[in-house]
């Protein structure tokens, strides 16, 4: 049994961020993407399915986003790779949502060993819960965790933290692999013939005495021969797989410590990636799928071959990726717009050349600037992501990214505190930047996170007119897949900037708690695609009138 992701309740999120201080840097930056709303803070998704979904819009009824509506690609890749060696299995790709079937397949004791994937997660929360739920329904079934979250944490803590952590979660093995697919099927292997674990390379693994570290080696799954077989889940894919053409990143951002430990950076062929791309043409639910390389345009030549591909094979669904507009030229943006392309997420981090600098990231203003013009020419939906408060970053530079912000046209943007990992480039130039602290809790030379958050309040604020996506429990798959639920684009745009009138409000008062009437109003207006009246005509006695009809899904 493979388990994919377990999106927390969000009321229980908001609790655990809420353990380490409202005045951290975790619950400014989570309070900046919410409402408060009845004594409750609300989800951007909360606040949709109560004021929007259900309701008549432009182009139809307006369906409720769901805590997991993206197919897990873990599940996709780990279930084919095992089914080609010879095992069944069976997998729960939104752990909330799929708590009875999973309690039942447990409790008729039939499944040899638990999956536990880890792709989303940066804290142990999810996985603890699963751990619970699964020793509730079965006391001894082997219980296996792998996955990003299990190597970040074999490489930034030490040994007796680490043990500490796998008591806490309580699983019986533990996958310490960059990819880990080869090792899952050796340690499937010997559970299934009851073979000690002692020869098998990449975990840790329990006895009387603790953890146990197996000695490492680097795995090679070449991604073509292992691309995923989709009429496997054919019946449960819905309507927004992910897919993912390549491992690794070429690159070595200074924030990011992905290509550490994802290993060398391999692609599949245009063949393979064509095969795959077939299989989900065929299912007939397929609307818009998503591309989760890291560089999905890089190697360019390769990039435009996959284009000319899609291009000729007229696939009816729509594509979104992960997009570096440096290398944006205008062959490739109209390859783009013809293949059916829906939008582009675009890791611009800064809008100062020091700053990009600093990050490594091999770019500048001027070469954004240009990929920018292009893919607006060609009406692309863009989504800018910018990171607030990297060592180097002064008041002035955090102003230089909001003036190129109100330069670039972009569809939507997103100003977050820069999260500092221990296992990143940066970290091993600490000494250099004065670089102290560690995820929302740090300082450096020139800033500290709660300067930061002063100044993501300040750029909320002055950032008029512009679009800001907010996240937590919303996120730019959320604007892609509205787009399929009845809603204009231009909508799900009102409806952020209405979310965000009263995300200024608590800013600038904070004091006060409930959002507005005139704010509630302007969103109900804004999903209908009506402009924001600003003020409510009838006020009722209670908010919860305005929902009388509202689709109720508990985030």
């Amino acid at each position: 049994m493979i388990i994919g992701q377990n999106q927390l309740l969000f009321d229980e999120y908001e609790k655990t961020v809420r353990k380490m201080g409202v005045e951290s840097g975790a619950y400014r930056d989570l309070d900046k993407n919410t409402l408060w709303l009845d004594n409750r803070l609300r989800s951007g998704a909360d606040i949709f399915n109560l004021f929007c979904a259900g309701k008549a819009g432009p182009s139809g009824i307006i369906e409720p986003i769901k805590p997991v509506e993206t197919f897990s690609s873990a599940i996709a890749y780990l279930g084919t790779y095992l089914h080609r060696r010879g095992f069944t299995f069976d997998f729960i790709d939104d752990f909330q949502k799929e708590k009875d079937r999973l309690a039942e397949a447990l409790e008729q004791g039939n499944i040899s060993a638990v999956a536990v994937t880890t792709t989303l997660y940066v804290a142990v929360f999810p996985i603890l819960e699963i751990m619970d739920f699964i020793r509730k329904h079965h006391k001894t079934v082997p219980v296996i965790v792998g996955g990003p979250f299990i190597a970040t944490k074999t490489r930034s803590l030490n040994p007796a933290e680490l043990a500490y952590l796998f008591e806490s979660i309580g699983a019986d093995y533990y996958v310490n692999s960059s990819q880990g697919e080869m090792t899952l099927t050796h340690l499937l292997h010997a559970i299934k013939t009851n073979t000690p674990a002692d020869t098998i390379k990449n975990i840790y693994y329990k006895t009387p005495g603790g953890f146990v570290a197996a000695p490492t080696e680097r795995e090679n799954n070449p991604l073509e021969e292992n691309m995923v077989d989709w009429s496997l889940f054919a019946d449960r894919v819905g309507p927004f797989p992910n897919l993912r053409t390549g491992i690794s990143c070429p690159f070595t951002c200074a924030f990011c410590g992905f290509p550490e430990h994802a290993g060398k950076y391999q692609v599949a062929p245009v063949e393979a990636v064509e095969k795959e791309l077939n299989s989900l043409a065929r299912i007939p639910s397929i609307k818009s799928i998503t591309f989760t390389d890291d560089t999905f345009n890089i190697p360019p030549e390769r990039f435009k071959d996959l284009l000319r591909m899609m291009i000729k094979n007229r696939y009816s669904f729509r594509w979104n990726s992960f997009y570096r507009c440096q290398y944006a030229d205008e062959e490739t943006v109209r390859l783009m717009k013809e293949s059916n392309v829906e939008s582009v997420f675009l890791g611009l981090e800064s809008g100062s050349d020091d700053i990009l600098k600093n990050m490594d990231k091999k770019a500048t203003v001027d070469q954004f600037l240009r990929g920018m013009e292009l893919l607006n020419k060609y009406e692309i939906t863009t989504f800018g992501n910018f990171i607030v408060g990297f060592p180097g970053e002064t008041q002035e530079t955090v102003r230089d990214t909001m003036e190129f912000i109100k330069k670039i046209n972009l569809d939507f943007f997103r100003a977050q505190l820069w999260y500092c990992e221990l296992i990143t480039p940066i970290w091993r130039q600490r000494e250099k930047y004065g670089l102290k602290g560690e995820s929302f809790e740090w300082s450096h030379n020139t800033m500290n996170s709660q300067q930061a958050c002063d100044l993501i309040e300040e750029s909320i604020l002055s950032l008029e007119g512009q679009t800001r996506l907010i996240q937590y429990y919303f996120d730019y798959d959320n604007v892609t897949q509205l787009t399929h639920k009845g809603m204009t684009l231009q909508a799900v745009k009102n409806f952020l900037k209405a979310f965000d009138k009263g995300v200024k409000e608590k800013i600038k008062n904070p004091a006060r708690k409930e959002v507005g009437y005139d704010v509630i109003r302007q969103i109900i207006d804004a999903c209908c695609g009506k402009p924001g009246t600003g003020a409510i005509a009838d006020k009722p006695k209670k908010i919860e009138t305005i929902a009388s009809s509202a689709v109720e899904f508990d985030f």
